[in-house]
């Protein structure tokens, strides 16, 4: 049994799309394939995260999903990949197929088959944006028939039992009921000698390349719509449209949320006690970070508009660095007999002047103690 996807993400049937966008991102980030090698469990949850992220982000396929959950989905929600264009009408259709023992579905040429690709990106690709060239499965005419199925590469006839129409009416009861021609499925057309080379389809599977523009700022979740690009429909009715889906890779140096952008730099206990410069990089340079004395591990340094651009509006996110005090390893003899030396100035009355966040610990420690273990 598949999971709620709102379970999935974490999200209440409430959120917004700014709240889902958050929630998938953040599954991402922590079950993404490149962080989790060869681990099963975390890649059955990036794909889960996923199929779930692509049906509420969709307005149309969440209110399907939202009234009929997973068993309308798979009877064919709006634009759902790989299901065409269905919908209401295609779930209703199977309600009449139940009742009267016919097909209730839509006659008539349908519109082809909507495709997802996933693209992966490196952070610096989806902020300052690419183009990338990808390879998808398409459907082109036969060339041995000219795309008529016919071994002879000739039309084919119309179907006699609906006249070419692709409909036939029914009558249950008071009830009449225009169907899909059970003969032809809805062509109009049938075909009596099939090509040897497409089996009477009429196309042949081959691969095409796209370029790709990938706008500036896009990030984990975002999709790209290629128009016309899906899979093709019957004769006369449109193609489908091609999703392409974008998973961010995660960064060696920088994490992302939203518009801006974190990372965690390394200080000497020296430069912690004693203030000093430290460079650090930036999305396309770099920048100096003023260290006041005294500074303690965790301190968060604001960088304004040193983090990404946002896809939907001029704003600049801001980088924020937050400095982790380094304990140094591997010290001389030396060096720890001057170490327990400098220790011992910081001893006595003025100790919780040298250490106030040691001193503040301890007093609600002991306050703790106090109040709950006495």
């Amino acid at each position: 049994m598949k999971r709620d996807y709102y379970d999935v993400l974490g999200v209440e049937k409430t959120a917004t799309e700014d709240e889902l966008k958050k929630a998938y991102r953040k599954l991402a980030m922590k079950y993404h394939p490149d962080r989790n090698p060869g681990d099963k469990a975390a890649e059955e949850k990036f794909k889960e995260a996923n199929e779930a992220y692509e049906v509420l982000c969709d307005a149309q396929k969440r209110a399907v999903y939202d009234k009929h959950g997973h068993e309308g989905l798979q009877r064919g929600g709006p634009g759902g990949f790989g299901g065409g264009a269905g919908g209401f009408s295609d779930i209703f259709g199977d309600v009449f197929s139940d009742i009267f023992g016919g097909g209730g579905g839509r006659g008539g040429p349908r519109r082809g088959a909507d495709l997802r690709y996933m693209m992966e990106l490196t952070l610096e690709q989806a902020i300052f944006g690419t183009t990338e060239s990808i390879r998808i499965p398409t459907w082109g005419d036969c060339e041995p028939c000219h795309g008529n199925g016919t071994a002879d590469a000739k039309k084919p006839s119309s179907c006699p039992t609906c006249k070419g129409s692709g409909q036939v009416r029914v009558q249950q009861g008071f009830f009449v009921l225009q169907q899909t021609c059970p003969h032809c499925r809805g062509r109009g057309t049938t075909i009596t000698d099939p090509c040897k080379s497409c089996r009477g389809a009429g196309k042949i599977k081959r691969e095409k390349t796209l370029e790709v523009k990938i706008p500036a700022g896009v990030d984990t979740g975002d999709r790209i719509r290629l128009t016309g690009e899906g899979e093709p429909g019957d004769k006369g009715a449109t193609p489908g449209d091609l999703y392409v889906q974008i998973n961010v890779h995660p960064h060696d140096f920088f994490e992302r949320d939203g518009n801006d952008l974190h990372c965690t730099v390394p200080i000497s206990i020296v430069t912690a006690a004693l203030g000093g410069k430290l460079e650090v990089p930036t999305l396309d340079s770099r920048a100096e970070i003023d260290i006041p004395d005294g500074t303690q591990s965790g301190k968060q340094f604001r960088l304004r508009g040193k983090g990404v651009r946002s896809i939907r509006s001029s704003a600049t996110g801001d980088l924020y660095c937050t400095v982790m005090v380094e304990t140094p390893v591997k010290l001389s003899r030396q060096q720890k007999d001057l170490l327990r030396d400098f220790g011992k100035t910081l001893e006595g009355k003025e100790a919780s002047h040298h250490h106030p966040e040691t001193s503040s610990w301890l007093n609600r420690a002991k306050q703790f103690i106090d109040d709950h273990l006495k």
